[in-house]
């Protein structure tokens, strides 16, 4: 069953950035430049800290993200939005922090935790972004982020701190910016 999961969790992964890029070269959706730069940080140290734990296979749909976040933030020099404010430039500085912690303290745990937390602070230039303009993100994409996550949880080898901070607050994050898109879509015309 794991490795059904952790397919289906990387199918969806990819299956998810096929509307969103095709969003993306329409102009349609505007990528945050610093949210997506942060995730591929956060990402990125992640997966590291899922593999160090003991996931396993739940970091399969992870890592086929990585390529893809990494593919958006080259995309976003040309299509994202660019409006950086003070307190996104600190969230990036943290993300770069929270690998520095873990290469010097060998504390992956403080890691995951720090890349967790920031990553879910990260989504705060998407929310504004899309509290202000809701048709700026392709709703399908985060329904899919958000299915991709759970997928991902469930493939995990072993189930712990290490292992499932970061997905459920992927997860979580995830489903905040998709009510966000749907209830601001309707009270914006």
């Amino acid at each position: 069953m794991k490795i059904i999961f952790a397919v289906a969790a990387a199918l969806v992964t990819i299956i998810g950035y096929f509307p969103y890029f095709k969003d993306l070269f329409a102009k349609k959706t505007t990528p945050h430049i610093y949210s997506w730069l942060i995730w591929l940080i956060t990402q990125g140290t992640a997966v590291a800290a899922l593999i160090y734990g003991g996931g396993g296979l739940g970091g399969v749909g992870l890592i086929v993200g990585l390529f893809l976040v990494f593919a958006i933030v080259l995309f976003s020099f040309k299509y994202g939005t660019k409006n950086i404010t003070t307190s996104d430039t600190v969230l990036l500085a943290l993300a770069l922090l929270a690998i520095v912690v873990w290469w010097q303290l060998d504390n992956p745990l403080l890691s995951v935790v720090m890349v967790s937390f920031i990553d879910g602070l990260a989504y705060v230039p998407t929310f504004r972004k899309t509290y202000h303009d809701p048709y700026s993100e392709t709703t399908s994409f985060w329904i899919f982020m958000a299915l991709s996550d759970v997928l991902a949880m469930l493939a995990n080898t072993e189930y712990n701190f290490l292992t499932m901070t970061y997905l459920s607050t992927l997860a979580i994050a995830n489903i905040i910016l998709l009510i966000t898109i749907v209830v601001r879509r309707k009270t914006v015309v």
